[in-house]
Formats: C-alpha cells, structure tokens, sequence
C-alpha cells in the first residue's frame, strides 16, 4: 500500500516544480565556491564577505556563497586549474599567477608601472586594463574586475638600500616569467616558491628575501623569520576576480548580472578596506619589535627603477607593442591628472 501511494506523490511533486507552483526557495540554490588565499583577517576576505552578501541578497538566496579563504582548496594555480572545468566556481587571484594563463596579465607586474593607487585604480578599471583583463576568457575564466593586495614591499634577512644590495642574494618571487627577470636585472638569484611554503623557505635559508604587500608580510608573518622590512613600493600586486567560463555560460542571465555587479561593487568595497587596514599591519610588525623598517628614499628607489628597466624592453616584446603603446599613452593622460 506504501509503495503504491510513493510514486504518485513524487510525480505530484515533480509535476508543482515543473509547473513553478513551488516556491523557487524550495529548489536546489546554485552553490559557488569561493576561493581566496588569504586568512579572514584581511581585505580580501572582507570583499569576499561583502560578495556573499551581495550576491545572497540579490538572488533571493537562490544563489549561496561559501567561502573558502587561506588557500583551503589549494594554492591560486592549482584552484585557477580547477575552475577552467569548474569545479570551483569564483577566486581573486594574483595577476602574476594567472600569467601562465594569459601571458599580457604580466603587464600588470611591470615595476615601478603605477605612481600612486588612484592611478592604478583608473588604469585597471579603464579601456586597457579591461583589455587585459578580457583576455582570460580564452583561458576559460570569466573575468569581472580587479581587486588588489596593495603595492609590494621588500623583506629580508639584511638592510637593502641599492640594487648592489640584491647581488647573489635567493629572493622568493611568484611562478611569474617577469618577477623572475626583475630580480635578475638587479644581480638577485629569483627562486619561485609556493605562498605557503614562504615562511618555511625564509625560516630555513632556502631564501635570503622576498617579495609582498604588507597584508601578506604581517598575516602570513613572514616579518617574524626576516630581520629588515623596505618600504620600496616598487610593485602593484593586483588581482584578477574571476569566474569560471563553463560554469558561468550555464546560468541564467539574470544571475550573471547579479554575480558581475556584485563582484565589482565588493571589488571597490576590498580596495577601500585594503587601504584602510595598512597602516595597521605595518604598525603591528613594528611592535612585534624583531623587524626594522628601511623607508627608501625617492633617489633609492629610482636607482631601483633604473636596474629593473631592461624589463620593460624584453617583456615589451613579449606583451606586445600595441598593448606597450596604449599602457604608455594611458599612463601619460592618468600621470597628468595628478
């Protein structure tokens, strides 16, 4: 008799979803993943946050966001290849890691490239940072917007002040063609290593220095196994949100728009908070009282500028010289405005 009245009640209720006289709350919600590499004590997961919420909001729920940060699923790389066949579904992750995806995101790493966040916030956000940021949809990502960690800082287990500084020393760099020739330019050894494993190569001595915003130095501690801090800004870490493309094309228009104008809203909300919480970190690695801080002089970093030069005429031709020209004319219209 059990058995009998089962299957008419399943079709019963298969038949009220097919015709919408279910509630959609009652369907399945679209699940993303969301991947981030930092801990929840950053900017990064601030935006994250906001997203959720945005997107949760917005969709009526039909949409859920859980937030995976602190590499959980895997470090960028390794997450980036997930999403091309969609297993994760949403990350920020560092232009100089999606290279190996797109070769043109290395423009983003050029040194010394932005004078000042405002420029770099108008750069990325205009036509030819859209540009650049378009061309991950062949590498199977949708792309929404840039985010940022902030502009690099320099650590080590010695002062630098010159590029004579940097000469035969192991400096950590990201898996990234161009951070290596950088380093090169300026007589250093470039050792790629995994974010996570940074801390233990500097505790170690497999590396002597490396490379981060301040974000990544105070909440990965990597201040408390080097002895100098350089506040040298002679690079713009950004990253790259991004969706993945085969999963994306999937859904309804309607959500698509929900997920880019969220992850673009919460993209303004993270610079904001990112800004915002520096001062902090850098106050918080001078208390920990194990790490001096080396403010570089304008003349300083021009010497630095002057060495990593020879970068921008080999990767020049690598980017291309289209894209070198209208970065330039960019440059020159934003640099004017300031």
């Amino acid at each position: 008799m059990l058995k009998r009245l089962i299957r008419p009640l399943a079709v019963l209720a298969l038949s009220l979803v097919t015709l919408g006289l279910v509630p959609l709350a009652a369907q399945a919600a679209t699940v993303i993943k969301l991947h981030h590499d930092l801990t929840e004590d950053s900017a990064q997961h601030e935006g994250a946050l906001r997203f959720k919420k945005l997107v949760e909001e917005r969709s009526d729920g039909d949409i859920q966001v859980k937030i995976f940060p602190n590499n959980a699923l895997g470090d960028d790389v390794q997450v980036a290849q997930q999403m091309q066949f969609g297993a994760v579904q949403a990350a920020p992750i560092p232009t100089a890691k999606l290279s190996g995806f797109n070769k043109q995101l290395q423009l983003i790493d050029l040194p010394f490239l932005f004078p000042s966040r405002d420029v770099a916030y108008e750069f990325l956000d205009g036509p030819v940072g859209q540009r650049v940021l378009d061309g991950l949809r062949d590498a199977g990502f949708e792309p929404a917007s840039f985010w940022e960690s902030g502009f690099k800082q320099m650590t080590c287990d010695k002062p630098v002040h010159e590029p004579a500084d940097l000469d035969g020393v192991k400096f950590r760099v990201m898996e990234s063609p161009l951070l290596i020739a950088q380093y090169k330019a300026v007589g250093a050894n470039p050792v790629p290593i995994a974010f996570s494993e940074t801390y233990t190569a500097l505790q170690q001595g497999v590396v002597d220095c490396q490379e981060n915003p301040l974000v990544s130095i105070s909440q990965m501690k990597f201040y408390e196994v080097q002895d100098y801090l350089m506040l040298s800004n002679h690079g713009y870490l950004g990253t790259a949100f991004i969706f993945s493309k085969v999963w994306f094309d999937k859904l309804p228009e309607a959500q698509q728009t929900i997920l880019m104008d969220a992850a673009r809203e919460a993209g303004q909300y993270q610079r904001e908070r990112s800004v915002a919480r520096e001062q902090g970190y850098l106050d918080g690695i001078k208390d920990a009282g194990g790490t001096e801080v080396v403010v570089l002089t304008d003349d300083q970093k021009q010497a630095f500028r002057d060495a990593m030069d020879p970068v921008y005429e080999e990767f020049g031709a690598i980017l291309g010289e289209d894209l070198m020209q209208a970065t330039r004319q960019e440059l020159d219209r934003l640099n004017e405005g300031q």
